[in-house]
Formats: C-alpha cells, sequence, structure tokens
C-alpha cells in the first residue's frame, strides 16, 4: 500500500505566494499615495486662501424707448427750436417798435419809419386786394420759371464739366467770363434781347440763380469718392448709370447747397428786375410805394419779400431731405 506523499513546510513555504512582500508592496503603494496626497497638499493653498475668480460684468443691456417716448424726445427738442426762432423774430419785431416809438435818432434815423402796427394794418387792408395778390403771383411764376431752367441748366453742365476734363476745358472759361457780371448789369441787355419785358426779367432771375448752381455742382462732382466710381464700373455699370447712380447722388449735398443760395440771389435778380422794368411783381409794388410815399407798403413788400424767399428756401430743404434720407441718420455732425 502506498504511502501518502508529505510535503515538507519550507517547499510550501517556498511556492506559497510572499504574504509580507504583499504587504510591502501595498505598504509602498499606500506610502506613495500618501507622499503623493501631501505634496499636492503642499503645492496646492487651501481653498479659502486662494483668490477669487473674477467675472468679467455683462454690459448693460440697452434700453428699447417706446414710440410714446421717442414722439415726447422729439416734440421737446423741437419745442425747444421753435422757442428759440419765435425768440429771435420777437426780438428784432422789439427792437422795431421801440425804434420806431420813440423815434431813435442816432445816426440811423427811424423819423419816418412806420410802427409795427401800421404796417400790419396795410397788410390787412391789402390781403384782399386783387391788384396785391396779382403782385404775388406774378413774382412767383417769374422765380419758378427762372429758377427751374437754372436748375436744369446749372446742374447739367455742372455734371458734364466735373466728369470730363476736355467738356470743362470747353465750357468753363466762357462760365468763368460771364459770372462776375452782376444780375443787374444784364438789365439794359435783357431789354435788347428779349421781345417782351416778362423775358427779360426771367432771364435775369434765371441768370442770377445759375451760377451759384453750376459752381457748386462741379465743386460736388469733384468731392465724389473716386473708388465709388472704379467699384461701379468693376461691377459692369455703363457710364450713364455711374453717372445718375454714383456721382450723382453723391453730389446731391453739394447741388443743393448750390440751389439754396441760387435761390437767394435769384430773388434778389427778380426784385431788382421788377423794380427797374417791371409792371407786376413785389419789387415793383415796392418801388411804387416809395414814389408815391406810402411808407407802411414800403416795409410791407419788404416783409412780404422775406416770406416768400423763406418759403421757397424751406422748400428746397424739404426736397433735399426726401432725396437723401441718408443724411438724416448721420446728420448734425457739428450740432450738440
Amino acid at each position: 500500500m502506498a504511502r501518502p506523499m508529505s510535503i515538507h513546510p519550507s517547499v510550501g513555504q517556498q511556492y506559497a505566494p510572499d504574504a509580507g512582500l504583499d504587504k510591502a508592496a501595498s505598504g509602498a503603494s499606500i506610502g506613495v499615495d500618501s507622499s503623493t496626497n501631501n505634496l499636492q497638499a503642499v503645492l496646492s493653498p487651501p481653498a479659502h486662501s486662494r483668490p477669487a475668480m473674477r467675472v468679467a460684468p455683462t454690459p448693460p443691456k440697452a434700453v428699447r424707448l417706446s414710440w410714446a417716448m421717442r414722439l415726447k424726445l422729439a416734440m421737446s427738442r423741437h419745442a425747444l427750436h421753435a422757442f428759440l426762432s419765435v425768440l429771435s423774430i420777437g426780438a428784432l419785431l422789439g427792437f422795431w417798435y421801440l425804434a420806431t416809438a420813440y423815434r431813435l435818432d442816432f445816426y440811423i434815423r427811424f423819423n419816418n419809419i412806420p410802427t409795427p402796427a401800421e404796417v400790419f394794418h396795410n397788410g390787412f387792408e391789402l390781403a384782399s386786394s386783387t391788384r396785391f395778390q396779382t403782385n404775388i403771383w406774378m413774382s412767383m411764376r417769374r422765380i419758378l420759371a427762372g429758377f427751374s431752367v437754372a436748375t436744369v441748366l446749372g446742374v447739367a453742365l455742372g455734371l458734364i464739366c466735373g466728369r470730363f476734363k476736355y467738356a470743362k476745358s470747353l465750357i468753363f472759361p466762357a462760365m468763368e467770363v460771364l459770372r462776375p457780371i452782376p444780375a443787374i448789369a444784364w438789365v439794359p441787355m435783357s431789354i435788347m434781347l428779349w421781345p417782351t419785358t416778362e423775358g427779360s426779367i426771367v432771364f435775369i432771375t434765371f441768370i442770377g440763380s445759375f451760377f451759384p448752381i453750376l459752381i457748386n455742382t462741379i465743386h460736388g462732382v469733384n468731392g465724389v469718392d473716386p473708388v465709388l466710381v472704379r467699384a461701379a464700373k468693376s461691377l459692369g455699370a455703363s457710364e450713364l448709370t455711374v453717372m445718375t447712380k454714383v456721382i450723382l447722388r453723391a453730389a446731391l449735398p453739394s447741388i443743393f447747397t448750390g440751389l439754396a443760395v441760387g435761390m437767394g440771389v435769384a430773388w434778389v435778380s427778380l426784385i431788382a428786375a421788377e423794380m427797374i422794368s417791371g409792371q407786376f411783381g413785389v419789387g415793383y409794388f415796392t418801388w411804387e410805394a416809395y414814389s408815391l410815399i406810402e411808407y407802411p407798403n414800403i416795409v410791407l413788400g419788404m416783409i412780404v419779400i422775406g416770406v416768400l424767399g423763406l418759403f421757397c428756401s424751406g422748400s428746397i430743404l424739404m426736397i433735399g431731405r426726401w432725396m437723401m434720407p441718408w443724411r438724416s441718420l448721420s446728420q448734425h455732425g457739428g450740432d450738440k
């Protein structure tokens, strides 16, 4: 019978897993972990000593005003401008009243100047007069006819002279010779040139407004950015399209400046022509009042001329705002 095999304890210990080694290894790993934790604890400061993270402040949200608030702000702004305008006119009327009421005489004499009450009284009486209304209508018709022709020719020639150098060399020298001649100096020549007095007065009005429109249009065309023209041509635009869509629109501010100046000069020329050779018109009415020593009507004629000129200039300003809506977005460069 076979005897069971016995294993010596030393052999078992030789092949058995080394528990001490496992313990040492586990102890070493624990030591490494603890040392790592200690190193992290040393390198990383406590949470209470860390600097607080700075968060960028959020930008304030844009405040959107309601339509009622916008309307209120616009009305308050316009009300201030209207108040200042009324204050300016009131100061002028106040000086006129005081100077005529006390008959001031300090080299400038107010002895024969009518008071505001006398002028306004005559104005109410003449408001229903057919002849006075005819004078106003004749002046307006002449100013519109002469100024319209001057606008068409002045803008057209200004665009051509500003765009094409050879055309400017051909046209502009002759214009420069005629430009310094005052419109009043054209009165005798216009009477000889035109078969009717009406035609000569309209021609003088045209001469007075033509040159400011021409010069400002040329200045506006010369100020157009060449990059805009090159960009339009690179996109295949024709010369007519460049002229109407790019150059004309870019020169509109200068053109309307010339229109405003030309309207003022046109009224000066018209009144002078009506005083010299007219039979109707506000200028003829004013000169007739002086000849008949009707002093209130003299001042009344001057006031009517000023009101009509203000109406014409305001119309040009409104048309300019309608044709240049982009200027309302970037306007008031120097206003506060």
